[in-house]
């Protein structure tokens, strides 16, 4: 554990907050000093939920350190149990109260609470808050499915019956979960099977128990159900679809291991979205080639370098994951693609590698967002963590072939956003674009008369004067001349840097002082070759 501006995961307990949240009718009581008790903020602010995450805290101060902190657990249960009459509760410790060793889930097995009560033993010094998630909702299911429940007869009095399936992984605070399973349901109800449970998000406890009655379950987020996927085939014989529908050419895997799954035969005539029409596109002509760089989860990271080569055209120069427990799937991923990955959870190792890789899009968390704005790469989101603005109001799956079209636009546009404003950038010398020739649709006399100073011309004012001044000194003191900084200054904003730093290191291996423009151009001829 080390001190950090950013992390990418929380601790475990916060995993299972997730799965809680995610549920109805369950209770979780976490022995939590007071500084711990943030899960209002996690869950009603960033992801904009409707109500309060259902977690009671024992909320210890130091002062009680030296008293009975066991009795306050069980105070708390007691009062939990009380207020909120749930169906099932969880129990466990946060980072800190670990320390004290009270052992909440003894102590709660002893006190005959009229619901089932499920101890979790999350180490919060040795894992994080996806494993918290994955081992939560693996606990829950071991604890309450019931064994003797199996699927209904495959056919019935009113003939064959649809194939069952369960959803599992999607949770509270889990990035475009509510939008994806929405998605996929309309995806198997078109292929005609039946969603028998989703679930951890929108489930009860007694929907839990009958999570065997289902023919098969599909493994939508493996960072959290595939330890209950391997349970639930173990146990109840169930089939587990593991393709993670992400992407075009991943969606239509799914739908024939899904098919296959069912016993159906996969329908031709599925609605495949629109991004097909990319590769007969003129924008497909300019931006087929840029160079990616992909970091998240490690299930969105694989997926999203796929689509990015396979669908899109791009060149995969960088991919890498935070959790560790999927280092071995980022790394068969990051071979294929003849790069080196990166696993790390420290985010300035990730914004050294993604100067060091020069991309010209960057696909990440909100982490490489912020990195990106500051190396003014254009980025777009595609893993958790994420924030306020990665929950939108409006439909917008990253799954399934509707995910595709999601996908496809939120990727593409920035980089066309990015060429619009190299092209402003490149002509704002003109005096169409000048900012004193004001907007367009208002005319320029006035604004154009308003910037002039006394004894300027052409359009030329005090201000354009002195920021050109202040141009070339800054330059000169660069070891740049201000005609070869006016010329960085036309290479796309995406490379620019790139080509500033071969020029300077071009011009010290051959001992030039001053940087001229046919020093630039000499740079980008030698590293062309």
């Amino acid at each position: 554990m080390q001190l950090t501006v950013w992390t990418y995961e929380g601790p475990p307990h916060v995993g299972a907050m997730r799965v809680a949240t995610g549920m109805k009718q369950l209770h979780y009581v976490l022995h939590a000093p007071q500084g711990d008790t943030y899960a209002d903020l996690l869950f009603t602010m960033i992801e904009r939920r409707d109500h309060r995450p259902p977690v009671s805290y024992t909320s210890f101060q130091a002062r009680d350190l030296g008293g009975d902190t066991a009795e306050l657990f069980k105070t708390a249960a007691r009062d939990a149990y009380a207020r909120f009459a749930p169906q099932a509760m969880i129990v466990g410790a946060s980072c800190t109260a670990e320390l004290i060793q009270d052992d909440p889930a003894g102590l709660a097995s002893t006190m005959g609470l009229p619901c089932p009560v499920i101890p979790l033993e999350l180490p919060s010094y040795s894992r994080k808050e996806n494993w918290g998630a994955s081992e939560t909702f693996y606990q829950i299911v071991r604890a309450l499915a019931d064994k003797d429940r199996r699927p209904p007869a495959a056919v019935n009095e009113n003939g064959p019956r649809r194939p069952l399936a369960n959803l599992l992984g999607p949770t509270a605070l889990g990035f475009r979960h509510r939008d994806d399973v929405a998605e996929i349901t309309r995806l198997l109800g078109q292929l005609g099977i039946d969603v028998r449970l989703v679930a951890p998000l929108g489930a009860t406890p007694a929907d839990i128990t009958g999570i065997g009655e289902a023919d098969f379950n599909i493994c939508l987020y493996p960072e959290i159900a595939a330890q209950a996927c391997g349970w639930l085939e173990r146990t109840f014989r169930q089939k587990t679809v593991r393709t993670v529908p992400i992407g075009l050419n991943a969606t239509r895997e799914f739908v024939a291991e899904v098919c296959a799954a069912a016993g159906i035969a996969a329908p031709a005539d599925l609605d495949q979205g629109r991004l097909g029409w990319w590769s007969r596109s003129i924008d497909s002509t300019y931006l087929t080639g840029k160079r990616v760089f992909i970091f998240g989860d490690g299930t969105h990271a694989v997926a999203a370098a796929r689509v990015a080569s396979e669908e899109l055209g791009f060149k995969v120069v960088g991919l890498g994951c935070y959790n560790r427990e999927f280092a071995r799937e980022v790394r068969a991923a990051a071979e294929k693609y003849g790069i080196e990955p990166l696993i790390t959870d420290d985010y300035l190792l990730v914004e050294e590698a993604i100067e060091a890789a020069a991309p010209e899009l960057v696909l990440g968390t909100q982490m490489e967002r912020h990195i990106a704005k500051r190396l003014r790469l254009p980025c777009a989101v595609i893993s958790a963590p994420v924030h306020v603005q990665d929950f939108p109001a409006r439909h917008s799956p990253q799954m399934g072939f509707e995910g595709a079209n999601v996908l496809f636009d939120t990727w593409v546009h920035p980089l066309v956003m990015g060429l619009e404003e190299h092209l402003l950038t490149m002509f704002r010398d003109d005096f169409e674009f000048s900012d004193a020739a004001g907007a367009s649709h208002l005319g320029h006399a006035p604004a154009a008369a308003a910037a002039l100073a006394p004894g300027t011309h052409d359009g030329a004012g005090t201000a354009d004067v002195q920021i050109a001044a202040g141009t070339e000194a800054a330059a000169q003191a660069d070891g740049w001349t201000a005609e070869a900084l006016a010329e960085l200054g036309k290479i796309p904003f995406f490379v620019r840097g790139k080509a500033r730093r071969n020029t300077e290191r071009y011009a010290a291996e051959h001992g030039q002082a001053v940087i001229t423009r046919d020093t630039l151009y000499e740079a980008k001829s030698h590293y062309a070759r």
